[in-house]
């Protein structure tokens, strides 16, 4: 089969198409024929500083895709050949990754694919669909009638937050960097929409929560925009943030104020084969899978590429170019196609 392959940590240029070994197909997995693959920042991080997994390269990067099921395992029981599916697993260095023409998926990480949207939409989602629901719903613990900040509102994890969060039935705040994502943020639903160019965040959600802090600030920036998030969450409130918690962070003020903070990491059960989480995402899916169809939950892609250029994905994600999610679409390749592909990039 053709996959994009990392054969060392560096630049987009290190991403090359290759033809590589089809993988086999295990007992409680899935082989999937891949129609589009997710491209997500953790895919350039890894790319620049190194995968999870010790002596992985040359590895396939992409955790999200979406594709039709080719083969299952013995031990398999939800799925069978022909079915549409989506995921998140791979891409880590593990041997599988959604940079390929093929992937073998535990079944447990795999849902079917919405009816509703077609495979570049639903393998955009996975990725964003777990990290948001697990940080409002498992960490964050909302309940509705609260109200919640979600920075970046108009990028992969924000924009979806804001829809789950609205589904709960919470007031939604959430932080742009532009008019044309302020629209996009305006569609899904925010009650308030603050440019942090031209506001200050902490101000805008005091007057909008009466001086108290909202009840939940969902941090998807990190680094220094986490500290303003402390004095914007009120009293016993929440913070859940995707990155680590700044060095410097304030934490007497944070105990003055009896914050909770939770940390979220949706790689989780891909890194520690926990197999109960790897279960609990496979629900999230299929939950989202329903609302999709419902026409209670949108995916918004800027923009897709074909396979072979996924170092220009990068690069594109890298330049903060990307509003929502950049997807590549992958087609059977033959040899002649791959080898016009693999010229080096200019």
């Amino acid at each position: 089969m053709h996959a994009i392959m990392m054969t060392k940590t560096g630049s987009p240029d290190v991403l090359t198409l290759q033809q590589t070994n089809e993988p086999a197909c295990g007992e409680a997995e899935i082989l999937v024929r891949l129609v589009a693959a997710g491209v997500n920042p953790i895919d350039t991080k890894l790319r620049n500083n190194g995968l999870y997994f010790a002596d992985a390269l040359p590895a396939i990067l992409g955790c999200d895709g979406a594709g039709i099921v080719e083969q299952v395992g013995d031990k398999v029981s939800r799925f069978e050949p022909g079915d549409a599916v989506y995921f998140c697993y791979g891409g880590l260095g593990q041997p599988a990754g959604n940079y390929a023409e093929l992937i073998a998926v535990p079944e447990h990480f795999a849902a079917h694919k919405p009816e509703s949207l077609d495979f570049v939409d639903a393998a955009a989602a996975p990725l964003v669909l777990i990290t948001a629901w697990e940080s409002l719903f498992d960490r964050g613990r909302i309940r509705g009638d609260e109200k919640v900040f979600i920075h970046a509102g108009a990028g992969g994890v924000g924009h979806v937050a804001i829809q789950l969060a609205k589904l709960a039935g919470c007031q939604v705040a959430t932080s742009v960097s532009s008019d044309e994502k302020a629209e996009l943020a305006r569609t899904l639903g925010a009650d308030l929409i603050i440019n942090y160019k031209r506001e200050d965040v902490t101000e805008a959600l005091l007057a909008w929560s009466d001086g108290e802090g909202v009840d939940l600030c969902f941090d998807t920036v990190g680094g220094s925009a986490f500290h303003p998030l402390v004095e914007a969450t009120r009293i016993y409130g929440d913070i859940v943030t995707i990155l680590q918690v700044p060095a410097d962070a304030d934490w007497k003020q944070i105990r003055l104020r009896n914050i909770r903070i939770a940390q979220e990491l949706m790689l989780t059960p891909m890194v520690t084969g926990h197999r109960a989480g790897a279960e609990h995402h496979g629900d999230i899916l299929e939950q989202c899978a329903q609302f999709f169809d419902e026409r209670k939950l949108s995916i918004f892609v800027s923009e897709t590429l074909p396979l072979a250029d996924a170092a220009e994905a990068h690069r594109k994600l890298e330049a903060g170019q990307v509003v929502g999610k950049l997807v590549l679409t992958i087609a059977p390749m033959d040899d002649e196609a791959a080898e016009a592909s693999e010229e080096p990039a200019p």
